[in-house]
């Protein structure tokens, strides 16, 4: 694994205090984590204890894969990236059919390890990790099975937040990763455990424009949090459907602002480990949606399913950001970025022991099992 955000080389970044002091809430979201990333590169540069720049096998800031901002790449490059996807979702499933009775595609694969390992992955000590190798682990599908020449692009959250319908990324174009869904009448999702209502956008039916408006989901949805919207919790089942999205503005403006951006980076919430990991998954009881949750909401519909928001193709790019403001915390909090928070299960239930660096990040079929931090 070359790309630098799985290498252990990372971790070992110093930042001087005063170079991040200068951002604050009067900087737009968007110039604020471009800031963000160029202090964590820097800091990378010069640490005395990364490898050297010249050895051929080293993992650090020199050597490493670079994802992109979909929002930056030409259309060429997006269009690579949506066939590559669409191969992968004509491709034969590779797991075996006792285990993934649903699963007919090679794309279904990555839905069926997400399904059933959910309970473990999310809420979890394994929660930023697992979904880092995930993410990793669909890069080299798309590049090794279907000839992707690029990286996993990324969903910058904190562009175009206050209308999610103009992002290259969901404005239904040709070179973007589908609009929103055609009107469903339906009365809003339930987000953060059900705690927080979300209104419902403009969407909620079926995904009529962009290249992926011919999707075929054939898993879920399990436990949808949008509202009036038919779930299976049964993962055997086949349930070929199209899919669904509520893009929702609503979403984007509220949570991905630069004072939540600054807070899990160089606020008090990116203070440890603990800090961080709670912060971006959410304070429910708060009203607070968190970075994570947020994504998926945000997206709507099929997204907002725990189990199944990965049938979305969009899931990756969502989860490319979450990974990219993950990996800038780590560089920024060098003597933190090795530790790890929770239990085994989500929200330890049922009760689990901690989870510890040296557990094991299973992918089935996926990527071959490695620890927690290598």
């Amino acid at each position: 694994m070359r790309f630098f955000s799985i290498g252990a080389a990372f971790y070992l970044a110093a930042v001087a205090a005063d170079d991040v002091a200068a951002i604050d809430e009067s900087w737009s979201a968007v110039d604020a984590l471009s800031e963000l990333q160029q202090q964590a590169m820097e800091g990378l540069k010069v640490s005395p204890l990364i490898r050297k720049r010249g050895s051929a096998k080293a993992c650090n800031i020199f050597t490493a894969d670079r994802r992109q901002d979909w929002e930056h790449m030409s259309k060429c490059q997006r269009k690579d990236y949506i066939r590559a996807v669409h191969c992968l979702h004509t491709l034969p499933s590779k797991s075996d059919p006792e285990w993934a009775p649903a699963a007919r595609t090679r794309y279904d694969d990555f839905v069926a390890v997400h399904m059933n390992m959910t309970m473990s992955v999310h809420g979890s000590g394994l929660f930023l990790t697992w979904h880092r190798y995930l993410v990793w682990a669909y890069e080299q599908a798309l590049r090794n099975e279907c000839n992707y020449k690029g990286y996993q692009p990324y969903w910058n959250y904190f562009s175009r937040t206050d209308n999610i319908h103009e992002s290259p990324v969901f404005d239904g174009s040709d070179t973007s990763m589908g609009g929103d869904g055609d009107f469903f009448e339906h009365d809003g999702a339930l987000g953060g455990a059900s705690m927080i209502k979300i209104p419902s956008g403009q969407g909620g039916g079926c995904m009529t424009t962009g290249p992926f408006a011919n999707w075929t989901a054939n898993m879920g949805p399990v436990r949808p949090g949008m509202q009036n919207m038919s779930a299976i919790p049964d993962f055997t089942v086949y349930n070929p459907r199209c899919l669904r999205r509520d893009l929702s503005s609503y979403v984007t403006s509220k949570w991905f602002t630069t004072a939540n951006l600054l807070n899990v980076t160089i606020g008090r919430a990116s203070w440890t480990h603990e800090s961080y990991w709670r912060e971006v998954q959410g304070r429910y009881p708060d009203g607070f949606l968190g970075l994570h949750t947020s994504g998926h909401y945000a997206m709507g519909a099929d997204a907002t399913d725990l189990y199944s928001s990965i049938n979305d193709p969009a899931f990756w790019l969502h989860h490319a950001m979450f990974d990219r403001l993950y990996w800038i915390w780590q560089s920024l909090h060098p003597f933190e970025a090795r530790k790890t928070t929770g239990t085994l299960t989500l929200s330890n239930k049922p009760p689990t022991r901690d989870a510890n660096i040296d557990d094991l990040l299973e992918m089935g079929i996926l990527a071959q099992t490695r620890p927690l931090h290598v």
